[in-house]
């Protein structure tokens, strides 16, 4: 199967065939993918070199000439070292364009700690106004890109990762999917940690809902499904731990409730290994995932409803 980033330079290239206020702009990494749409597209497919400021910088100002900019690079060279540009130069001048990241929170783990980005969500929360999704499929990759790309004008973030779900589930760009219903608590699985959830919940008494989109968070869900499972919730997210407990606390702030945050942890893993190896040292491995979420949610969640 065919990885998410193996996927945005075949569909954002179709794009630009599609619509002519669509521009890509790059820094170095990820221009071969769009060789051919360079030749059709040379005013719209830019290249600025090993220079991630610009690259933001560049987008913005295309994007004040009436163009919808896709910017493409690393999360840790299009979030963390231009956070700046993409404060002042999108946010101030409060214009609009798609960041498209990826290597997620350790995707290239050989590539080391410049590489990571495990914080991309955390940051662009202390921003206003953005859109972020957060795939789980190459499919689901491709759905959320285009509804990026037609956003209007919005600042959207899209969270590109190889880690994947063995399945796709349609998503809408908006809301969160109910996966599975129960009674003891639920359950939120964003983008590829769904696969890992269920199993980790296996047999558990709880609501799964599906998170995709996560920004705006869907507060509405989350309150329909504590209606019937119980306000016990536990958020479990690919990127730093605790990134969404604030806005599900605010979605719950006039009821009775306990959140707990599941992610990447904050201390720096300095053997990088492999990805596998990074997971299970979080504990996001679906036998770590179970003992946490059984603890926090209590004996009530095995007892499932025959």
């Amino acid at each position: 199967m065919d990885t998410m980033r193996d996927r945005f330079a075949p569909v954002v290239s179709r794009l630009l065939d599609e619509d002519p206020r669509v521009a890509v702009v790059l820094a170095e990494i990820g221009v071969a993918g769009f060789e051919a749409a360079q030749h059709r597209h040379p005013d719209r497919v830019i290249n600025v070199g090993i220079r991630e400021q610009l690259l933001v910088g560049a987008g913005a100002g295309l994007a004040l000439t009436g163009l919808r900019p896709v910017v493409h690079t690393f999360a840790s060279f299009l979030v963390e070292r231009p956070f700046e540009q993409v404060k002042l130069d999108l946010g101030h001048q409060d214009v609009g364009a798609v960041l498209v990241s990826a290597s997620a929170s350790f995707d290239w783990p050989s590539g080391g700690y410049t590489h990571m980005a495990p914080g991309d969500i955390a940051l662009l929360d202390t921003l206003d106004g953005w859109t972020v999704h957060v795939p789980g499929h190459p499919d689901e990759a491709e759905t959320l890109l285009r509804h990026a790309v037609a956003a209007g004008d919005d600042k959207v973030y899209v969270r590109l990762s190889v880690q994947s779900n063995a399945e796709a589930l349609a998503v809408d760009g908006a809301r969160f999917r109910t996966v599975r219903e129960g009674r003891a608590g639920v359950v939120v699985a964003v983008g590829p940690m769904l696969d890992t959830v269920l199993a980790a919940t296996e047999g558990l008494d709880v609501t799964v809902l599906y998170g995709t989109t996560v920004r705006p968070f869907d507060s509405a869900a989350l309150r329909r499904a504590t209606e019937s499972a119980g306000t016990d919730v536990v958020l479990v997210e690919p990127y730093l731990a605790g990134t969404s407990t604030a806005v599900a606390n605010d979605a719950l702030a006039d009821l009775p409730h306990r959140v707990l945050g599941l992610g990447v942890g904050r201390r720096e893993l300095r053997r990088y290994g492999q990805i596998e190896e990074h997971v299970a040292a979080h504990g996001l491995d679906a036998g770590a995932l179970r003992e946490r979420i059984g603890g926090f949610l209590g004996a009530a969640a095995t007892r499932v409803s025959a």
